[in-house]
């Protein structure tokens, strides 16, 4: 999954918009919804991460407990 840049620029995507949102939700006055966005925000860029630490363990993994 961290092969290429992609990822990095879909991370930076979603940090963007996620601030965007929350800045039009704190202009309104609705800072707890705001809040809630970017928590959301958090929590998706989160699992990206995880997905992608998860692929790279089992790529190490392969590579030291080759058995062929």
């Amino acid at each position: 999954m961290f092969n290429d840049a992609s990822v990095l620029f879909q991370i930076a995507g979603i940090g963007v918009i996620v601030a965007l949102i929350h800045t039009i939700l704190k202009q309104m006055g609705k800072e707890e919804i705001g809040q809630f966005a970017t928590l959301l925000g958090f929590i998706i860029v989160l699992v990206i991460v995880i997905n992608g630490l998860s692929d790279l363990f089992q790529q190490i993994r392969s590579v030291f407990l080759f058995q062929g």
